[in-house]
């Protein structure tokens, strides 16, 4: 009994772990604001640098109790990475223009990535705290930069294709009469979404400056 007590109590609290937010309330913020793909890339950008800045602080110094820190510091810049992939896939997917975002990833990714290696080949004390972490951060590092160098022509029809998969594998499980019904929606939904306004993730009373949006990603 004791033992299934612990267990639920693991995985009760699992859920709680798995929902720290990488992003402060402000940051959050930025983001909302930020509709477009390229500068929604620059300001991820903007995060992960000033996340691998604190890495630098945090691993000059030698305070009691800063291996959680960099642990935590590390799995936010981490999923500040992924965060640059999904967006940078999403604006290809909806054939927005991402490539002055992507140059900035590009630049930043090539610079961070020898200062992650530079961390993991000092070997510090306490590194064993958080040695997955790191490398994890390496990983996520240089899959990012080599997807971020791919042509983005090639890039894009690797998403698209992606999408059609996956968008055919539903359909494959899916009951007929399901599959007609959402086809219903979608098609309504598509009829629906050319009567309305374009999408805002502002609140109500908010305003962003004016941006010009002319570039394409081919």
């Amino acid at each position: 009994m004791k033992l299934q007590a612990i267990l639920l109590g693991l995985a009760l609290a699992l859920p709680l772990v798995a929902e720290r937010d990488f992003l402060t309330a402000d940051e959050a913020d930025q983001v909302r604001l930020a509709q477009l793909p390229n500068d929604r890339l620059k300001l991820y950008v903007h995060f992960a640098r000033q996340r691998l800045d604190l890495l630098q602080r945090m691993f000059a110094s030698q305070k009691p109790g800063r291996s959680a820190l960099i642990h935590d510091t590390l799995e936010d810049y981490s999923k500040i990475i992924e965060a640059i992939d999904v967006v940078t896939d999403d604006g290809l997917k909806r054939k927005a223009a991402v490539d002055l975002g992507v140059a900035e990833v590009v630049h930043a990714e090539k610079e961070m990535l020898p200062v992650l290696k530079k961390f993991l080949a000092a070997q510090p004390k306490d590194i064993s705290r958080y040695e997955f972490s790191l490398k994890l951060a390496i990983e996520t590092t240089s899959d990012s930069l080599e997807l971020a160098q791919e042509d983005l022509a090639d890039r894009f029809e690797a998403v698209q294709a992606k999408a059609e998969k996956e968008k055919k594998d539903i359909e494959a499980v899916t009951q007929p009469k399901d599959l007609e019904e959402k086809k219903a929606e979608e098609k309504k939904a598509s009829t629906d979404e050319k009567k309305r306004k374009p999408p805002s993730l502002l609140r109500p009373g908010e305003q962003v400056g004016r941006q010009q949006f002319t570039s394409s990603p081919f």
